[in-house]
């Protein structure tokens, strides 16, 4: 009898479905899927952008649906005249990918689906009857400052966010993969929607929480020549490849601009980029893709980073002060990063005063005042009692046939 539940497991099917740009949507998913497969549930993703590459490098099948992207310009920030102008190209990709969905999920016949901030699955859940489960950090789309600053601007971004509101009760149940309140991140695209306060439920930040050896931060430290006695910052670039050309430039100008005992270790974020390091200074070096990232986290007494939910989850689960530079006009990094800034985790610099200046300037203070870092150990502590992981994993298995 102890071995018939297991068995049933092993003939489960789940269907992950994250939302593509960046990668910090199919991360988290991953790590739920590798939680149910090890049990023996059977797992298939369905993405689009990087993360299909992604996924495919970690060895999972992951069906490509045409793309829901925002159109970001040449400068790196998020456009809202081209993002309106695309609405009928959008609306066309979102019809196709309900038609791409409904076979992949037809054919792979799931017992539940679980979609990361994308509709097309829920819809799909709903005509075919399947069981659904969203998680979620983004309730609604934040305009940017600049246009909040219009009560025209914020009442439609309010009326936007109650209709959104609407489509995500589609899911049986919606997961927030953060801390509950007050000290929830993503506070500004959470909360405040009424269609959906009372579905909402904070299961925990759902990063991977990675245990990293004594003797991999030892080899990491061997073969960089890292002194820990010394301070380490890590740049840790992501988002869309067209936002992260800027603030590279200015990330390795400000580099030469830090006090000479300062370490730094700069990540381009490519994901297919070289994964070998490139010594660019007697106290630097520059990786393409990062391979040894969470090492690198740990080792670290300060992390450089964009706005996005994950990686802002990692870095309070690894109890590390923060250096903030969310995309331009994109109203979630935005939102997240003044939260951080809010409850004393570290500072903000908005995309529009990016310099190697302010890069330095931040860095150094973030490294002088200690209060960033007894905040950080103060929220690591609190993350550490809820495991979004393990959360989502029970509320997934009930369904598992």
């Amino acid at each position: 009898m102890n071995g018939f539940p297991h068995l049933l497991l092993k003939l489960a099917r789940i269907y992950f479905a994250p939302y593509g740009v960046g990668l910090g949507h199919a991360s988290r998913l991953l790590a739920v899927a590798e939680h149910l497969r090890t049990s023996g549930a059977g797992v298939r993703f369905s993405s689009f952008g990087e993360a299909v590459n992604y996924l495919a490098v970690h060895g999972y099948d992951c069906m490509q649906v045409p793309p829901m992207e925002l159109v970001w310009s040449s400068q790196g920030s998020f456009s809202i005249k081209g993002s309106i102008a695309s609405i009928p190209q959008l609306f066309t990709n979102f019809v196709r990918q309900l038609n791409t969905e409904m076979k992949y999920i037809l054919s792979y016949s799931p017992d539940i689906i679980v979609s990361d901030t994308r509709l097309s699955p829920l819809f799909i859940a709903e005509i075919l009857k399947i069981p659904s489960i969203l998680i979620l950090n983004q309730v609604k789309l934040l305009l940017s400052p600049r246009l909040r600053e219009f009560k025209l601007a914020r009442i439609y971004e309010k009326m936007n966010g109650e209709f959104l509101g609407l489509l995500w009760r589609l899911a049986d149940k919606i997961l927030i993969p953060d801390l509950p309140p007050p000290y929830t991140i993503a506070e500004r695209n959470v909360w405040d929607t009424s269609t959906v306060a009372s579905r909402l439920s904070y299961v925990g930040f759902t990063s991977p929480r990675h245990t990293v050896a004594k003797e991999r931060l030892e080899k990491v430290c061997l073969c960089l020549g890292l002194d820990r006695a010394r301070p380490i910052v890590f740049f840790h670039l992501s988002g869309p490849k067209r936002t992260r050309l800027r603030i590279l430039q200015n990330v390795l100008l400000a580099c030469k601009l830090l006090r000479p005992q300062i370490q730094y270790i700069v990540s381009g974020g490519t994901p297919d980029g070289n994964p070998d390091f490139r010594k660019i200074a007697a106290n630097g070096w520059y990786f393409e893709w990062c391979p040894v990232r969470d090492e690198i986290f740990a080792l670290s007494n300060l992390l450089v980073i964009r706005g996005g939910h994950t990686v802002i989850s990692q870095a309070i689960q690894f109890g590390k002060p923060m250096l903030t530079i969310p995309i331009e006009n994109h109203g979630e990094q935005i939102g997240n990063s003044e939260k951080v800034a809010k409850i004393g985790l570290g500072i903000m610099i908005p995309s529009a005063h990016i310099n190697p200046k302010n890069i330095v300037e931040a860095v150094h203070h973030l490294l002088d005042d200690h209060s960033f870092h007894d905040r950080a150990t103060e929220l690591m502590k609190l993350s550490s009692d809820l495991d979004g992981i393990d959360n989502i994993v029970n509320i997934i298995r009930p369904y598992l046939k």
